[in-house]
């Protein structure tokens, strides 16, 4: 091995040449790679013997062909003699190669020149300095100016202001997201607000069910049934080796659009870009990763776009399988305390997954945990609005899917630990609604194991107007992935049984919330206190504004994993949970409660993600699941959270 300016190359990546290449003369000027010190002069031109030298012998070997060789095998290349002077020839013979000939990538990458300006890691387009220009052969690649990154942000949030769809701000980002990385996060930190709805839900949806059409170039790893047998070198073959946190789908249960298979790579790598964000961890340290079983779409089997797998989707123990050894590959590469994160797994794989591999791995399901932690939060802080303990009040859901079981399950726990009452009793205050009515004792037989638990002794109700006019509920919530079934009559009856009802309507995109914060202010005759999953603008009513809540799980998890990776944490306790909602809810100002919000604004999402991360790693080293030693004083763990956050700022270059 030998080094350059600090980099490291390996001999063989010169002499490893194609046994095609034996098969050729090639005839070929010398190559003189000159490389810059930090001090700008040129550095060691060992180098360039040593490339020259090899180069030459490849052309003797190429010239010279062994004996047991006939002659009839070489074939002689006559390189096309250049028209265009001062360029770089073919070395490698490359452009005379014919089209079914193989030829060998070679590539020395160094961070100078025309290569530094296509990474996106270093790239910091016209706010490279005079100085750094000249030290690393930029003068010419770029106009005169330099500008300031502050500038470079005010210019691409005109240009984005510009589009009208929102698909094509949702490209323009990811574009931006590849040719310059720290400009990217820098735009989506100063302007979370708005552009948090592009990255992320609802448009990220659209994006997902067009992804065949936009794939530009991969941001992630694509793990398919055709590499079974080969995950761990799979792993390897991404180019970032300290990896801190997984998001992985299957795709068959994106948001509430179905399976969309391999396209829904979107979701992870929009949850990656908030982890990074909103809870600062570091973007080379995030890995998006698709797992493609094939898809029971059929309008995507039938797509000459799609780029998935072409066929019906696997499961039972073939499925079993693959799932098995990526999980087993991910600890062997990456170790113990990598944070996997699973998204947007159909509900009979969502749990089945998190009982399996919670006491072996590090993991975390955004879709049962994550939505439930962020909705507990908002109802702790809507007591503050309506009076009253958990326990004082009564919870109806639409959805009994992992979203909703996940949430009932933590009120629950809630309501267990302020009252010193047993989970058991805890649950009989909450009732589910699923596709067949009210889940009651009486059905339990034919209940998915999950479901089971929420099966009261009731009768029978089959609509949600008849379940809310007989359990009587203070507290609606709707996470059924079916747009528009908190009807007018649903509404009002919540409305005549509670002075100020709480209606939650979590499904996303927007168009299957089950209901829009209009319908729910109006025909709450503006009483309710209402969050959805998906932002609403400001609603007007009798003259007053309503600025809704938006109970969105990007308020817990970039914090929440956060808060595992500065502890070491090797397990997910639901308790961890629980100190994550208690935090979020604690941030709401009485300004916010005063315009009916129960959550913050996310003007301020890194401030309270480092809060909810010093909790999460409070309660990792309280539950003696923590490895980061020595321990931080709990008093100081919210600062060391955001020390340890990413910084979007461009660094200086030597």
């Amino acid at each position: 091995m030998f080094s350059l300016n600090g980099s490291t190359f390996l001999n063989n990546t010169l002499t490893g040449v194609s046994k095609r290449l034996a098969q050729r003369k090639v005839s070929a000027p010398s190559v003189v790679v000159a490389s810059v010190s930090s001090n700008g002069n040129a550095a060691d031109r060992n180098v360039s013997v040593l490339m020259e030298n090899t180069l030459k012998e490849m052309r003797e070997t190429a010239s010279s062909p062994s004996q047991s060789q006939s002659q009839s095998q070489v074939t002689e290349i006559q390189p096309a003699a250049s028209t265009v002077g001062g360029g770089v020839e073919d070395v490698y013979g490359e452009d005379t190669a014919t089209e079914d000939q193989y030829i060998t990538p070679w590539t020395v990458t160094v961070a100078s020149g025309y290569p530094l300006l296509r990474d996106p890691h270093y790239n910091k387009g016209l706010a490279f300095t005079i100085k750094e220009r000249d030290a690393h052969f930029l003068r010419g690649l770029l106009p005169p100016v330099v500008v300031s990154q502050e500038l470079q942000v005010k210019k691409m949030m005109a240009n984005m202001r510009q589009y009208q769809v929102p698909l094509q701000r949702y490209m323009a980002m990811m574009d931006l997201q590849e040719r310059n990385e720290r400009l990217f996060y820098k735009l989506l930190i100063e302007n979370v607000e708005e552009l948090l709805p592009v990255v992320y839900t609802p448009t990220v949806g659209e994006a997902c069910q067009k992804y065949g059409s936009i794939f530009r170039q991969p941001q992630g790893l694509f793990i398919s049934l055709k590499e079974k047998g080969r995950i761990l070198e799979v792993l390897r073959n991404w180019p970032e080796k300290k990896i801190q946190v997984i998001v992985v789908t299957d795709g068959e249960r994106i948001l509430g659009l179905g399976d969309l298979g391999c396209q829904g790579m979107g979701i992870p790598v929009g949850k990656l870009s908030l982890y990074s964000a909103l809870g600062g961890i570091r973007p080379s340290a995030c890995l998006p990763v698709t797992i493609d079983v094939g898809t029971n779409n059929e309008q995507l089997l039938n797509d000459e776009f799609y780029i998935g797998l072409r066929r019906r989707r696997a499961t039972g123990q073939e499925y079993a399988e693959l799932l098995d050894e990526f999980m087993n590959a991910v600890k062997q590469n990456y170790g113990e305390k990598v944070l996997i994160q699973f998204e947007d797994f159909a509900n009979h794989n969502a749990f089945d997954l998190l009982a399996k591999y919670g006491t072996t791995h590090l993991v975390f399901n955004d879709d049962i945990q994550g939505t439930a932690s962020v909705v507990l939060a908002g109802l702790i802080t809507a007591l503050n609005l309506v009076g009253g303990t958990l326990s004082d009040h009564r919870f109806l859901f639409l959805g009994a899917g992992e979203a909703g079981t996940g949430i009932a399950e933590l009120i629950a726990l809630e309501i267990s630990k302020q009252t010193n009452v047993p989970v058991e009793e805890a649950r009989k205050k909450i009732f589910l609604v699923d596709s067949k009515g009210l889940i009651v004792k009486s059905r339990v037989e034919s209940l998915q194991h999950f479901k089971r638990p929420w099966a009261h002794e009731h009768e029978p109700v089959r609509t949600l107007l008849d379940a809310v006019k007989v359990i009587k509920p203070t507290i609606l919530i709707g996470s059924s992935g079916a747009g528009r079934t908190f009807t007018k009559e649903v509404v009002e009856a919540m409305s005549a049984l509670n002075e100020k009802p709480v209606i939650l309507a979590l499904s996303n995109p927007t168009s299957q919330s089950e209901c829009t914060a209009e319908e729910a202010y109006t025909w709450s005759e503006g009483r309710a206190i209402f969050a959805s999953g998906s932002p609403f603008s400001p609603v007007e009513y009798n003259g007053k504004f309503y600025a809704s809540g938006q109970a969105n799980n990007a308020y817990i998890f970039p914090g929440f994993g956060l808060g595992l990776i500065i502890s070491g944490a090797i397990r997910v306790h639901d308790d961890m949970l629980l100190a994550a909602s208690e935090a979020l809810a604690e941030q709401v100002s009485p300004e916010n409660l005063d315009k009916g919000l129960i959550y913050p604004p996310f003007s301020n999402i890194r401030k309270i993600s480092a809060r909810i991360a010093a909790r999460v790693a409070a309660k990792a080293y309280e539950l003696g699941l923590a490895t980061r030693l020595p321990q931080p004083e709990p008093e100081n763990l919210e600062k060391y959270a955001e020390s340890c956050m990413y910084s979007p700022n461009y660094r200086n270059y030597r």
